[in-house]
């Protein structure tokens, strides 16, 4: 497989799907990159949807839509994606098995849904901008020297953490009780009980831990379960509201080529919305490639 796309796209739920098929269609190269394809997998019936004379599930809509794309000439990538960024391309880490890759991409559409893993943690929310920060890579910088943890138990957290460590004086990794899905490393302390507390006067200061035990911190990291949209458009510096991607009419967000569809728009989330959205992003991103290539031949 190659590791250099005109469009790759996070997600193959009806928002990834759609917009990969008018992508396609225009002749362009695209990577579809998903571990299953989100709720509507798990969909018991879809009876709303135009077309449909009888009730079907939602694996089997899901797989119809699959199945068309590689007709095209899609190419699929089962994984998690746990990092995105731009350097002259994008830039797409992919987590799979016991491995990692890359891709590139000259434009990016996120169709990952729009669920965001909240952690069970009593007073974190309350320090949301005084500690407790949602991206390694936008609000690492800023705890240099500094003792930090990240939340999660899985390839995402260990993503995060491996953006902490070269900055900060410590970095630990708390599961909340949950197993590790990964590997983790002797560089990061591993702290395995469940978090009862996060306290602090006017900012984080340390975590309080159901045996009794405790940990002076100046950061924590949220990366519970899988990187969110929001969570990935924001390693890129684009705009987020309220955990939704910002997006104009052609729905980019605010980093030119990185586009968004589907439920991490917020709205009603239904198929049809869903493949409306993709349907829109799959035209601005190969309006946005079509750009760049006249340019790059000039």
């Amino acid at each position: 497989m190659q590791n250099d796309f005109d469009v790759l796209i996070i997600g193959k739920g009806p928002a990834g799907i759609s917009a990969a098929l008018y992508a396609l269609r225009a002749g362009l190269s695209v990577l579809i990159v998903a571990k299953d394809a989100g709720a509507l997998s798990r969909a018991h019936a879809i009876a709303n949807y135009y077309g449909l004379e009888s009730a079907i599930t939602g694996k089997e809509l899901a797989q119809r839509g699959e199945d068309q794309a590689k007709k095209l000439g899609a190419e699929f990538f089962t994984g998690e994606v746990i990092d995105l960024m731009f350097a002259e391309k994008f830039h797409v880490r992919v987590k799979y098995e016991n491995a990692e890759t890359e891709f590139l991409a000259k434009s990016v559409i996120i169709a990952a849904g729009s669920v965001r893993s909240k952690a069970p943690v009593p007073g974190l929310d309350a320090f949301e901008g005084k500690g407790v920060s949602y991206c390694a890579v936008c609000d690492g910088f800023f705890y240099r020297k500094k003792n930090v943890a990240v939340l999660g138990s899985g390839a995402y957290a260990l993503a995060e953490a491996s953006e902490l460590l070269p900055l900060a004086a410590s970095v630990s990794i708390c599961t909340l009780g949950e197993k590790t899905t990964v590997e983790i490393p002797a560089d990061y302390a591993l702290e395995t009980e469940k978090i009862v507390a996060v306290e602090g006067e006017g900012k984080v200061q340390k975590i309080r831990f159901e045996s009794g035990k405790e940990i002076a911190v100046d950061g924590i990291f949220v990366a519970i379960g899988t990187a969110s949209a929001a969570d990935l458009a924001r390693k890129t510096g684009a705009a987020v509201q309220k955990n939704k991607l910002a997006v104009d009419e052609k729905r980019m967000t605010t980093v030119p080529g990185l586009f968004a569809a589907g439920d991490c728009l917020g709205g009603i989330l239904q198929v049809a919305v869903a493949v409306g959205d993709g349907a829109k992003a799959g035209l601005g991103a190969i309006e946005f490639v079509r750009n760049l290539k006249a340019k790059e031949s000039k």
